[in-house]
């Protein structure tokens, strides 16, 4: 099985000085993943928690909604023309009952594109096809203070970027601040699916009292993800993207970008925050 890191000489240059050296390098691999043994994506990531990544992406995708709806997940033996495991390769299994949705060139397109279908089409998409609408966490309130604890938080338990530098990160958050959750990954995207994964295996799907924090920006992809999941909150330590703050209030999610320190933006939901009775 691939590692989370690698070690590589590289050559050193500072000051002048040039030395030789063995550098941490986090690795990244495909991860193709079947449904019912059919194949319907591939994804680059970081080796580790790959079934949870595949069970979270499903969720992302309306496929799964419930722990449930999923038999189980396998890597695939004999994924290479030699017959060996890459562990690279997974199938994932549905429940009995559970509809095996239609895998076409176009469905594929989609699911693997960064921002799916354009503009108008993708908000209809995925405001229809979430079951787990965020109505449930109307009642929600989180004071900016709350939110400013986050990203110290999740930067503290970001353990292989320490040693790599090249990693993002997505970590669920209880209301009161309580890391739940935490998920490193070369990309942003996996992350979230890895930690939305695990949720469903734990069957503690919808996250409708969680707040996912996020190590870069907000595209529109993370916020599908997080909608799809029932997440209510979405923070960010950089900035969203136009199509990420249209989705977040058409969904009634809120979203918060540029967290760092007591400073943030609040770009959608803002009636989720507690702010002070003189705030204008």
């Amino acid at each position: 099985m691939g590692r989370v890191t690698e070690r590589r000489r590289v050559l050193r240059i500072r000051d002048g000085a040039v030395s030789a050296r063995a550098d941490t390098l986090v690795a990244e691999e495909p991860l193709e993943i079947r449904l019912n043994g059919k194949p319907l994506a591939v994804t680059m990531r970081t080796p580790g928690d790959d079934f949870a990544l595949a069970a979270g992406f499903l969720v992302s995708e309306g496929v799964l909604a419930d722990a449930a709806e999923l038999a189980n997940i396998v890597y695939c033996a004999g994924a290479t023309a030699d017959g060996s495991n890459t562990y690279n390769v997974v199938d994932v299994r549905l429940a009995d009952g559970v509809a095996v949705p239609d895998i076409s060139l176009e469905r594929n397109v989609y699911t693997s594109s960064s921002c799916g279908l354009c503009g108008k089409a993708s908000l209809d998409a995925v405001r229809t096809s979430t079951r787990h609408p965020l109505t449930g966490a109307d009642g929600l309130r989180l004071t900016p203070a709350q939110l400013s604890a986050l990203p110290g938080r999740l930067r503290e338990a970001q353990q292989v970027f320490d040693r790599t530098g090249g990693l993002h990160a997505a970590a669920l958050f209880a209301p009161d601040g309580e890391l739940v959750d935490t998920r490193e990954d070369v990309g942003r995207h996996n992350a979230v699916d890895k930690v939305v994964g695990r949720a469903l295996q734990q069957g503690r799907l919808p996250l409708s009292d969680s707040v996912l924090m996020v190590s870069g920006r907000a595209s529109f992809e993370l916020v599908q993800k997080a909608v799809m999941a029932g997440i209510p909150v979405l923070a960010a330590v950089s900035a969203p993207s136009s199509l990420a703050v249209e989705l977040a209030r058409e969904s009634g999610m809120t979203l918060v970008g540029f967290l760092r320190g007591s400073s943030m933006n609040v770009y959608a939901g803002e009636e989720r925050i507690a702010l002070p009775v003189d705030a204008g």
